[in-house]
């Protein structure tokens, strides 16, 4: 079969424009494709959410590929085993109720789980604000590539509309500080009432507040993962991974809570 180059230069803008276009109105956006992200994104969309993850890398994954120190093994702890037996993730005990897994399987096999499930997850792609609404609520995400930030180009975004917005941006916490940086009086539910900022590492403390953590914080926009510990003020957790993913199934329990209620 002869192939022509044009014919393949038509098909990728064919098929990339009318994914695109499917997604400019969703019920939930997920900024960043890490584990929470995507552990969000695989519950929401079994829960029949239209749900997309945007992420400005050209991987997904966050911190997890690399392990500790680059020992590309993880841990979780047993509360989380169901989760990720339920992505098909081979686990070995470790100790004191601790499991150990590959980092390139988990990855792999959560992000498949999030996609046969029917979340769609764009790389190369980044957030750099958000749209809002009636009464400054987020509605929305601002878009750009990330390429053009990495060039240091000025070139003007896109928008795309969401009901519900879960910031999963990691240590950063990008999202929220964005709503706390460009809309006026907007106030969080922290001891300060803004973003306080993650803590040193101290795992087990850092784990079992992220849960607590991750809920509403402003109007349409949820935190989850380390997003939501930065936003608190916690503890960092190190290359131990459960409350993550217990945190990104929460994120999307409470999306979907909010979605039935604005029904």
């Amino acid at each position: 079969m002869k192939v022509e180059d044009t014919q393949v230069t038509a098909a990728i803008v064919k098929r990339f424009m009318r994914d695109f276009l499917d997604l400019i109105e969703l019920d939930v956006a997920v900024v960043g494709a890490g584990p929470s992200g995507i552990t969000a994104a695989h519950y929401l969309a079994k829960g029949g959410a239209k749900v997309a993850v945007f992420e400005r890398e050209l991987h997904v994954g966050g911190g997890i590929w690399g392990g500790g120190i680059l020992f590309s093994r993880i841990t979780i702890q047993k509360t989380a085993k169901k989760i990720l037996e339920e992505f098909g993730v081979k686990l070995q005990p470790a100790k004191d109720g601790c499991y150990t897994a590959d980092s390139v399987e988990c990855v792999s096999k959560c992000t498949a789980s999030a996609i046969d499930a029917g979340a769609r997850i764009m790389v190369g792609l980044m957030a750099e604000d958000v749209m809002i609404r009636e009464k400054d609520r987020v509605a929305g995400l601002v878009l750009n590539w990330g390429a053009v930030k990495a060039a240091h180009l000025h070139v003007d975004p896109l928008g795309i509309a969401a009901r519900v917005v879960i910031d999963a941006t990691g240590h950063e916490a990008s999202i929220a500080r964005v709503v706390e940086r460009k809309i006026p009086g907007a106030k969080f539910p922290t001891r300060t009432g803004c973003v306080i900022g993650e803590k040193p590492l101290w795992a087990d403390i850092g784990e079992r507040e992220i849960v607590r953590n991750t809920r509403e914080i402003y109007p349409g926009l949820i935190v989850a993962g380390m997003a939501a510990n930065t936003v608190f003020g916690s503890p960092r957790m190190g290359p131990i991974f459960g409350g993550m993913f217990i945190s990104g199934r929460r994120a999307a329990e409470i999306a979907l809570k909010m979605l039935r209620k604005k029904r």
